[in-house]
C-alpha cells in the first residue's frame, strides 16, 4: 500500500472561505440525491493494508464513534481516521485537529478523497439513506447507524438497499448488540427445532431520558446559518422550516428528523430479534404511542412510549416494547439490546441473560430444562472489527443491509400505525406499505 506521509503536507485546517464553498455546493444535494457514478478505482484491500475511514457525522455519535475507533488503531487495528465531514463547522474542526484529519463541509468531496477507503455516518436519520447511496456508488463500504433511514422514508430505505446489493459493497448497521454471540446460538437452537414452531417474541427498550438539554445539548444558543452551519443540507428532503437552533442541535425531539424511540431505539432490540427467527418481512403492524411523562415539554414532538405488535406470514408474532419514562429492563439487564428477547416456541422458551441462554419447555413438553453458557456480551469495537474485517474479505457483515431492511421496515409501518390510528400492512407482492 502506498504511504500516506505526503498527505501529511495537505492543509488541515478548513476557512471560512472554503467552508462556504463547499456548503454552498451541498445546501440540497441530500434531497436531491443526485447519482454518483461507482468508482472504478475502489481500491480492493489487502490483509495488511491500512484502511482509510471517514467520519460523516461529527456530533455525539460520531465524536463517541472515533474515540472507539482510535483506541482500536492505537491496539494495533490496521486503520487511519482520515477525513472528517459535518454541517457545523466548529465540530467538524474540532474533531479534525484532534485526529489530525482533512475537513470537508460536503460529504460528496470527502467520498472524492481517495485516501477514503470506508466511512462511517452518524448524521441525523433523515439523512442516512441518502449518503449510504452516495457512498456506495462511490467505491465506499459502509457503516450506518441505526436508524438506516426515518419512518417516512420506506421508498428510500428500499431504494438504498437495492443500491447497496448491486454495489457489492460492505454494509453495516451500527447495532452493536449484534455482537453479542448469544444472537448466533440462538438463531442455531431455533433452526435445530429446540424450541419447536415459533409462535411469539418479545422485547424492547427501557430508559429515561427526553433528549432534551442534557441529552442533546446546544452547542451554541446564538448559531446561526451562514458560514458556520449548513442548515440546508441539514434539512434534506424534511419539511422546508425557518432556521431553529433546537431543530439543528436536538433534531431528536422533533418528528421532521426523528421517529423518536420507535427508530432511533428499537432496531437494537428488533434486530437480534428477527435475525434469530429468521423471518421475511411483516405481514402487518399496530402501535400505540404517547407522551406519558415528558408532555411539559413543548419542543418535544415525538412519543416518549410507544409499543408495537407485528405480525409475520411465518405464523409468528412479535411484541416490542419501550418507554423513556423508566429505565429497568429486567432482573439481568442485557446492555443496549435493553429487554432481552423472549422465544416462545410450541415446545418451549428460549430466555437470555447477560451470561446465559435458558431454554423452558412448555407444559406438555417432552423436553428438560437446558442452559448454555454465553462467552461475552456486545461490544461496539467487535462490531466494528466485524464491519472492518468484512471490508477485507468481502464477507457479510452480523447487521447486513437485508437485515436492516426487514428491521427498519416493520418499525416504520409501526410508527405509521400509530400514527394514523390503523392497522398498517405490507404488500409483498408490489414490495410497498399500504395504511
Amino acid at each position: 500500500m502506498a504511504s500516506r506521509k505526503n498527505d501529511s503536507k495537505t492543509t488541515r485546517q478548513t476557512t471560512r472561505r472554503s467552508f462556504i464553498r463547499t456548503a454552498g455546493a451541498a445546501a440540497g444535494a441530500i434531497a436531491a440525491s443526485t447519482a454518483m457514478p461507482a468508482r472504478s478505482y475502489a481500491r480492493v484491500l489487502g490483509a495488511n493494508d491500512r484502511i482509510g475511514l471517514g467520519m460523516i457525522g461529527c456530533g455525539g455519535r460520531g465524536r463517541y464513534t472515533l474515540t472507539q475507533l482510535k483506541e482500536m488503531q492505537d491496539a494495533g487495528t490496521n486503520i487511519e481516521i482520515v477525513a472528517a465531514c459535518d454541517t457545523y463547522r466548529p465540530r467538524l474542526q474540532a474533531q479534525a485537529d484532534l485526529y489530525k484529519a482533512k475537513p470537508y463541509a460536503d460529504h460528496r468531496e470527502l467520498l472524492a478523497d481517495s485516501r477514503v477507503d470506508v466511512v462511517s455516518i452518524t448524521t441525523p436519520d433523515h439523512i442516512h439513506g441518502y449518503q449510504v447511496i452516495d457512498a456506495v456508488q462511490a467505491g465506499k463500504d459502509v457503516y450506518c447507524e441505526k436508524p438506516v433511514t426515518h419512518w417516512r422514508q420506506f421508498e428510500l430505505t428500499k431504494r438504498m438497499t437495492a443500491e447497496v446489493k448491486t454495489s457489492s459493497r460492505v454494509f453495516q448497521l451500527g447495532s452493536q448488540g449484534m455482537s453479542n454471540p448469544a444472537w448466533q446460538q440462538g438463531r442455531k437452537l431455533i433452526a435445530d427445532g429446540v424450541i419447536g414452531q415459533p409462535i411469539h417474541a418479545e422485547c424492547g427498550y427501557f430508559r429515561v431520558g427526553d433528549w432534551g438539554e442534557a441529552g442533546m445539548p446546544i452547542d451554541d444558543p446564538n448559531a446561526k446559518p451562514g458560514p458556520d452551519l449548513n442548515w440546508e443540507a441539514f434539512l434534506g428532503d424534511s419539511p422546508k422550516r425557518p432556521f431553529d437552533v433546537s431543530r439543528y442541535f436536538r433534531w431528536r425531539l422533533y418528528e421532521d428528523y426523528s421517529g423518536g424511540q420507535a427508530t432511533d431505539l428499537y432496531p437494537h432490540c428488533l434486530t437480534p430479534t428477527l435475525f434469530m427467527l429468521d423471518v421475511d418481512m411483516p405481514a402487518s403492524a399496530v402501535g400505540s404511542s404517547g407522551k406519558y411523562r415528558y408532555f411539559e415539554c413543548k419542543e418535544r414532538e415525538i412519543p416518549d412510549t410507544a409499543n408495537l405488535l407485528i405480525d409475520y406470514p411465518e405464523k409468528i408474532t412479535v411484541v416490542v416494547l419501550g418507554t423513556q419514562g423508566n429505565n429497568f429492563f429486567g432482573a439481568d439487564e442485557m446492555g443496549s439490546v435493553g429487554r432481552a428477547p423472549t422465544i416462545r416456541g410450541w415446545e418451549g422458551t428460549l430466555s437470555f441473560t447477560r451470561t446465559e441462554i435458558i431454554f423452558t419447555p412448555a407444559e406438555g413438553s417432552k423436553s428438560k430444562p437446558q442452559r448454555w453458557p454465553v462467552p461475552h456480551a456486545e461490544d461496539l469495537k467487535l462490531h466494528y472489527q466485524d464491519f472492518l474485517e468484512c471490508c477485507r474479505t468481502r464477507k457479510q457483515p452480523r447487521s447486513h443491509i437485508g437485515l436492516a431492511f426487514r428491521t427498519q421496515t416493520a418499525l416504520q409501518m409501526g410508527v405509521l400505525s400509530y400514527r394514523h390510528g390503523k392497522t398498517v400492512r405490507f404488500d409483498k407482492e408490489k414490495q410497498t406499505i399500504v395504511v
